[in-house]
């Protein structure tokens, strides 16, 4: 009876444990919905993003303009349709900057792990060493993974659902002026990139230089290629003039649209992971309330051999005991 007492707990203690993974499932999923469209229309501004650096990607004021550090003209323009030239400039690197975006909370599957494996790869490949690297962690899991193997966080953010303009402002801000006063030679980005509801893409790319190259691979990843946000050109937007006049200076408006674009773009990779994150989570909750529902499949099956057993063993000590009378 002892046995059969303790398979019971046991199921008991899986039914109640199921129930809470489907409620967790369910407030996934519904927050999974909302991240998705926001993360879908937030697709938009990245597209305009790229729309306005290439309009004013021959401007000599914007290659040496001091977020663009590092860059070479030739880093603004399009690649050649020569596949064996090499139109970009790698210039050294000796301090760096990486905002790395995670969650605060667990439960997600491998989401978190896989940015943060990315990351450390991407330092690993530098060469540089911990005292070159600076971290901005947004997310709890970032903070707690770079404090304890003592790399320095200059910055830290929770990562809620809400994003706000001043949290976004104050990241690309530390970011822009670490940059300019040539404290870091590069500002990388890595989150999670969301593909769809099953997948998910640990995603690193480099905010600071700002550069054309950059934003186009960012849109080149994140676009669909069919349904209702997949790109769409028309012959308007093919027709791009030569030259243009910026008033009331060049160096005037791309001081002001400059960081704007680099908002746009921490915007828009704060909206992909918060999508990742409740994708991943409602996709782990789910797999963790089918596990569940079989494990107590399991011991229902356990418990009732073990009950059968019990019985058997019961009937035989009474028909034995009878025999034994009647003798």
């Amino acid at each position: 009876m002892a046995g059969l007492k303790a398979i019971k707990t046991k199921i008991r203690s899986i039914e109640k444990t199921q129930k809470v993974t489907k409620a967790m499932e369910a407030v996934s999923a519904a927050k999974m919905r909302k991240a998705q469209n926001r993360a879908f229309a937030g697709r938009g501004y990245a597209r305009a993003a790229v729309s306005i650096l290439a309009r004013v990607s021959g401007s000599r004021e914007l290659a040496s303009h001091p977020l663009t550090r590092g860059a070479t003209t030739l880093l603004f323009e399009r690649a050649s349709d020569d596949e064996g030239s090499n139109s970009r400039v790698v210039a050294p690197i000796h301090q760096a900057l990486y905002i790395v975006i995670t969650s605060d909370k667990g439960l997600a599957g491998a989401l978190n792990s896989a940015v943060l494996r990315a990351t450390a790869a991407d330092i690993a490949q530098s060469g540089l060493a911990k005292e070159h690297i600076s971290i901005i962690a947004v997310g709890r899991k970032a903070n707690d993974f770079f404090t304890t193997r003592g790399f320095a966080v200059v910055l830290y953010r929770a990562n809620t659902d809400e994003l706000d303009a001043a949290f976004i402002t104050e990241l690309v801000h530390e970011a822009a002026a670490r940059f300019m006063r040539e404290e870091v030679d590069v500002v990388k980005v890595a989150y999670q990139n969301f593909v769809s509801t099953f997948e998910q893409r640990p995603t690193l790319r480099t905010i600071f230089p700002l550069s054309l190259t950059e934003l186009e691979a960012v849109v080149g990843d994140i676009l669909p290629a069919k349904g209702a946000f997949a790109p769409r050109h028309t012959e308007h937007e093919a027709q791009k003039p030569q030259t243009y006049t910026i008033e009331p200076s060049e160096s005037e408006v791309l001081t002001a649209i400059l960081p704007r674009l680099a908002s746009i773009f921490v915007y828009h990779a704060l909206l992909e992971a918060l999508a990742s994150e409740h994708s991943a989570r409602m996709v782990s909750m789910k797999s963790a309330s089918d596990k569940a529902e079989e494990l107590t499949g399991e011991f229902t099956l356990q418990f009732n051999k073990a009950r059968q057993a019990s019985i058997t063993r019961e009937v035989s000590e009474i028909t034995g005991g009878m025999e034994a009378m009647a003798v």
